[in-house]
């Protein structure tokens, strides 16, 4: 009988367009960025050639692989590790990207109504994040305690908070830096006994007064903007500040509450929106709607790319209220938490979400792709991981073996440096020992 499932067919990030104009003009960005785009976009943080030499090696089976075989008929594939950086490899974030659904629903969120708010902020206080990203995490909070604040005074509950994840953005459609807060919110509030009581109405325009009046205030105080720019700012009819507030996502719409946790840590670009043209040396990148397409060099389009990978250690997602880590931690110790996860997620308490990462790479690919990468496409049988290879001679002796060990056929403009950096007097150096997770798989022939 014909197999009818088909086989697993990894992508190869070196044929894409993104790959080849970073190897192609990385290196040249970094010559000229403190002449041509400091002034701009700020000086070349240490982390951001760490991420680029890392993004350069994923799915290269020369930094090690894992072994997955068939033990009903020999079939054997090699799957290479990843480079996991975030914000700069559209395929490791894009894991994160549905990591992240799968634990904001099944772990944190409560069965309630959720909504979706954004704050954005004009452009003339734009550049002090992005001269002082540190700032970024004041904006979260500032969007978090006017909300706080506004639900407080709409219901006479007391001691009642709503629960608040707060993903910041830092781009937009043109890749511009435009930071920006996207806010998943219970669609009301609980109080200590764990009741919920709904949010009646929630008033953009003053939402959007009491946040325009908190920033303004913590930017000032922080000396990142002067009393001038206060005054200009409240001179103007329209002041750039602007706060949107979603329709509410039902309590049992569980889809649609795990398609916007995906959307408010997605990607800053995407790869299916972007053309390189290597004759030319310039990329063009068409608008989410598909009517405008605009030109960039290769160097400016890098440039922006950067600009937007966070710092070291950085986080890009906060809770707060009910979903912050000193809650929940509460409700764990009162054994509530315990209880959620059962009533939300249908199972016992010790069986979820992170038991459920155990088989990571093949569910999330099983997930995306419709194909499961751990059946076999010969047999139809059960594949496993055999084995982890990261030593680089025993490597070598098996790519060799297999004719595998990769000669690129097309050569970068310029040679690469390794990947060595000093980050806070700290020396970070990529081994392969750091990266293990994996992800690009080459089928080889039975194995010996």
């Amino acid at each position: 009988m014909q197999n009818s499932i088909a086989p697993y067919t990894p992508r190869n990030p070196r044929l894409s367009d993104y790959y080849r104009c970073v190897e192609d003009f990385f290196e040249e960005l970094e010559r000229v960025h403190e002449e041509r785009y400091q002034s701009r976009f700020g000086y070349l943080r240490p982390e951001i050639r760490l991420t680029i030499f890392r993004y350069l090696d994923c799915g290269c089976l020369q930094n090690g692989f894992a072994r997955v075989r068939c033990d009903d008929c020999g079939h054997e594939y090699l799957v290479a590790f990843s480079c996991k950086r975030r914000h700069f490899c559209p395929s490791c974030h894009q894991k994160r990207v549905i990591e992240f659904g799968e634990w904001f629903l099944e772990d944190l969120a409560v069965t309630v109504p959720h909504r979706h708010i954004v704050f954005s902020i004009p452009k003339l206080i734009r550049r002090c994040f992005l001269f002082d990203r540190k700032l970024l995490a004041s904006l979260s909070r500032v969007a978090w305690e006017t909300l706080k604040e506004y639900t407080s005074a709409s219901l006479s509950v007391n001691n009642s908070m709503p629960g608040c994840a707060c993903s910041i953005q830092t781009f937009g459609d043109f890749l511009g830096f435009n930071p920006h807060c996207h806010i998943i919110i219970s669609d009301g509030t609980f109080d200590e006994q764990g009741n919920f009581h709904i949010t009646p109405y929630y008033d953009a325009h003053a939402l959007e007064q009491l946040f325009r009046h908190k920033l303004l205030k913590m930017l000032l105080e922080k000396g990142a903007i002067s009393q001038w720019h206060i005054d200009l700012l409240m001179s103007w009819q329209h002041s750039g500040f602007n706060v949107h507030v979603c329709e509410p996502i039902a309590a049992d719409d569980c889809n649609a509450l795990e398609i916007l946790a995906h959307y408010i840590i997605r990607c800053q670009f995407s790869q299916e929106r972007m053309t390189y043209l290597e004759n030319s040396g310039s990329v063009n990148y068409r608008s989410k709607d598909g009517h405008t397409t605009k030109s960039f060099t290769a160097l400016d389009w890098l440039a922006l790319i950067i600009s937007h990978i966070p710092r070291h250690g950085e986080q890009m997602v906060r809770y707060y209220g009910y979903y912050s880590n000193a809650a929940r931690g509460k409700r764990r110790k009162l054994g509530l938490i315990d209880a959620e996860i059962q009533e939300i997620a249908g199972q016992e308490a010790d069986s979820a979400y992170r038991k459920k990462c155990r088989a990571n790479w093949a569910r999330l690919i099983q997930k995306v792709y419709e194909i499961d990468p751990l059946t076999c496409p010969n047999c139809n049988g059960t594949m496993r991981v055999l084995a982890f290879i990261e030593d680089a001679a025993v490597i070598r002796k098996i790519l060799d073996h297999l004719g595998l060990w990769d000669v690129p056929k097309r050569q970068p403009k310029r040679g690469r440096e390794p990947p060595v950096i000093e980050v806070e007097d700290a020396l970070l150096v990529y081994t392969d020992s750091q990266v293990i997770e994996y992800e690009e798989a080459y089928y080889i022939p039975e194995y010996l």
